[in-house]
Parts: structure tokens; C-alpha cells; sequence
């Protein structure tokens, strides 16, 4: 109860904070630039399925071998992947909430629970990785394209301090058996017959199945690829806004832009979609690149505007399948 109230707090604390920004700024100021890209703007929509894709196949990658049967085919791991990050992008749920529902629709096909379960926690793990190596890339072009600022030292100083903590959770899955200490310590405090304890029930096999992924280095290093590609595809969608706003920029920049603002979207994941937060990210990232506060705002908006529009459909699509399940249709 708690939780959800702190998460409401910070929504609204960041939809204020969203709202003071557009204000400040300007609003006809941030419509004009909206309006000068046109209907052309919508072309973010169908671009977005390419990350998608690559994120998709990334998920593919470290599933195929506990599925020789080939249930979790492209296009459904796809769809997945597309609710996935609308239960994320749009619903007041901590992060890991998109991956708990993905975990819930690919079990509707005959596949192992522990081996879907292993899969998406390795592919999360990597995700973290990624964000890193991403957040690397942006800040490396940052520092070459522009002088050492206090912002850029902030955010290397906050990448190094950070950086154990993917090294340690890599170590603990790979080595550990967290899952296994988890159900335990539940059994003990709430008995075995408590229902969070009888769903770790199968959490020794969860642990093994994680040990077993972590053998193949091929397949991990082929996922890792797979999201890395996905996240330097996505820059596209920040190049093509911003020059359809009427502030070209270079692929770099683009990069760069990204890369930060998802490194701090990742930061304030407690803030639901990261209201107040993306924006004032983007106009920080893009003061440094000689983006105007405005054109920052409105790819803000772009973006939440692309989230929707893809996202709504997502979560009509999830709601209609939980429905059938409910009903028995």
C-alpha cells in the first residue's frame, strides 16, 4: 500500500514538474515545433518496431534451446516484447513489472516455466549491461564533441559508482543461488503453505536453469548484441524528430541524446514513465549539444506521443487475452 502511494506521489510530483517545463517554455512555442515536422512524425510509430525486433530476437536467442519445438516463435515473442514495455512505459509498476507480465503471456504456449522464467531474468541482466555500454558510448561522444563540463563529470563519476552493481548481480546468478536463499527465507517466515512460498516452490530449478545459460558464452554474447543494435537503432527515431522539428542534427548527437536520457529514465525508475523526469533530462542532455529547451520538450513529447500510440493497442491486446484465460473462451 505504501509503495503504491509513494508511486502516485512521484507521478504526480513528476507531472507537475512536466507541466511547470512546458509552461515555462512556452507552450505555442513547443506546438510550433511540433507542427513544423508535419504528418510526417508518425513515421516514429512504424520505425519503433525495429528496436522491437532486435529486443525480440535478443529474448529468442536465449530461448530457442529450451524450446526445440519452436512454440515461442518471432512474431509472438514480438507481441510480447511490444506489452512488455507498455505495462512499463505506461503503467504505474516498478520496472521489472513489463518483464513479470511477459513471463506470464509466454506461458501460454507449452513452454518450461523456469527455462522462460531463466530467460528473462538473464535477458534483463543483459539489458542492464547494455544500458551501460550505451550510457559508455554517449558519454565518450559527449566528451569529444564537447568540453568537460560539471554535467559530464556527474555522469561519469555516477556510471563508475553504479557499475558494481550489474558486476555483483552477474557474479550472484552466475555462481549463487538466489532463487533457492529466496524460497527458503519465505518458508521460514511465512510457511510453505503461503502462497509467494509455493510460487518459489520451483525456485532451486529456476537457479539451475540460469547456471545452465550462463555455459553457453555464444548465445549470451549473441543476446547482448542483439540488445546493443536495438538500443543504437532507436537514436534513429531522436534524428529523425529532430530534424523534422527543424533542428538537424549529426547521428552522434543523436546518440548521444538516447543514450543519456535512457540512462536517466533508467535512474528515475520509480517515477511512473518518467514524468517530469525526460524532460528535464533532454533539456539538460541537449543544452550541452546546443539543443533549445523547446525542441527538447517537444521530443519529449514526440516520444510519449510514439509510447502511447503503440502502447494503448499493447495493453487492449494483454487485457483482451487475460479476459479469454478468465472467461475460458
Amino acid at each position: 500500500m505504501r509503495l503504491s502511494i509513494y508511486t502516485y506521489a512521484a507521478g504526480l510530483v513528476g507531472l507537475a514538474v512536466m507541466i511547470g517545463l512546458i509552461v515555462h517554455e512556452g507552450f505555442q512555442t513547443i506546438l510550433q515545433t511540433l507542427a513544423h515536422s508535419g504528418w510526417g512524425l508518425l513515421w516514429i510509430i512504424p520505425f519503433h518496431a525495429l528496436p522491437l525486433i532486435l529486443d525480440a530476437e535478443s529474448w529468442w536467442v536465449l530461448l530457442r534451446s529450451r524450446d526445440p519445438e519452436g512454440y515461442a516463435t518471432r512474431p509472438f515473442l514480438i507481441w510480447i516484447a511490444t506489452v512488455r514495455e507498455a505495462v512499463s512505459r505506461l503503467l504505474p509498476v516498478a520496472s521489472i513489472g513489463g518483464e513479470i507480465v511477459g513471463i506470464r503471456l509466454a506461458m501460454q504456449r507449452p513452454l518450461d516455466g523456469a527455462a522462460v522464467t531463466a530467460s528473462v531474468i538473464l535477458e534483463v541482466l543483459l539489458t542492464l549491461i547494455n544500458q551501460y555500454l550505451f550510457t559508455a558510448i554517449g558519454l565518450v561522444l559527449l566528451i569529444t564533441t564537447i568540453r568537460h563540463t560539471p554535467v559530464v563529470g556527474t555522469l561519469l563519476w555516477g556510471l563508475a559508482v553504479s557499475l558494481p552493481v550489474p558486476i555483483g548481480l552477474a557474479l550472484l546468478l552466475r555462481y549463487g543461488s538466489p532463487f533457492t536463499y529466496i524460497a527458503e527465507f519465505t518458508e521460514r517466515i511465512l510457511g510453505g503453505h503461503h502462497r509467494l512460498a509455493s510460487l518459489l516452490g520451483n525456485a532451486a530449478n529456476l537457479d539451475q536453469e540460469i547456471r545452465e545459460l550462463y555455459q553457453h558464452h555464444s548465445l549470451l554474447l549473441a543476446a547482448l548484441g542483439w540488445q546493443l543494435a536495438g538500443m543504437l537503432v532507436g537514436s534513429f527515431e531522436t534524428w529523425l524528430a529532430l530534424e523534422l522539428f527543424g533542428h538537424p542534427t549529426t547521428a552522434w548527437n543523436a546518440i548521444i541524446l538516447e543514450s543519456l536520457w535512457l540512462a536517466i529514465r533508467h535512474i528515475a525508475f520509480f517515477v511512473p514513465g518518467a514524468l517530469g523526469v525526460q524532460e528535464t533530462g533532454l533539456i539538460v542532455i541537449g543544452s550541452l549539444i546546443g539543443l533549445p529547451a523547446d525542441a527538447a520538450i517537444a521530443l519529449s513529447l514526440a516520444k510519449r506521443f510514439r509510447e502511447i500510440a503503440i502502447g494503448l493497442p499493447a495493453l487492449a491486446s494483454w487485457q483482451w487475452i487475460e479476459v479469454r484465460r478468465i472467461t475460458g473462451l
